[in-house]
């Protein structure tokens, strides 16, 4: 199970303050008003990264870090993921699963066909898995009740409907 959530991705400098757009990858892009301590991926360390100022500028979120006042010393972290520890993450409801989790999880169809969830696409009415089954190749499978029948991200399995139509 993943110990850390990337909630967003540095994508430029903006201004010559130090403040940086990031392009949030979380659900709620809001949730960055409430943070108060984001990780800074490297790549080679995670540096904590005390937040001071957030707001909206299109998709983007301006993020101001305590300690960094100018553009020379963030620049070097475009591109570098921002992760929140598991604790930190967003509760989920029933049924709910963080994507993190669900990468890399071993399918099982009721037919006994096996696979691994590769990604995970979120379209607007729910999200669709893709499988890449053994004999089947890869199938999209809708997240919805009728396709998923259980889900154990302690085990990492899952076990999968799939309806007519969809291989």
């Amino acid at each position: 199970m993943e110990q850390f959530f990337q909630v967003g991705v540095i994508s430029s400098t903006h201004g010559v303050r130090g403040e940086v757009k990031v392009y949030p990858t979380t659900d709620n892009p809001e949730r960055f008003l409430d943070l108060k301590q984001v990780l800074l991926d490297t790549g080679k360390e995670q540096i904590p990264m005390e937040i001071s100022k957030v707001r909206f500028f299109k998709q983007f979120v301006i993020v101001k870090f305590k300690g960094i006042d100018n553009i020379n010393d963030i620049e070097k972290y475009k591109g570098k993921s921002l992760m929140v520890p598991r604790e930190d993450a967003v509760e989920l409801a029933e049924d709910e699963y963080y994507i993190a989790d669900l990468i890399g999880m071993e399918v099982v169809t009721d037919e006994g066909e096996k696979g691994t969830l590769k990604d995970v696409m979120e379209t607007g009415a729910n999200e669709v898995y893709v499988i890449i089954f053994e004999h089947l190749g890869e199938v999209l499978v809708p997240a919805i009740r009728q396709c998923i029948l259980d889900v154990d991200v302690e085990a990492m399995k899952m076990t999968v409907h799939l309806l007519e139509g969809l291989v």
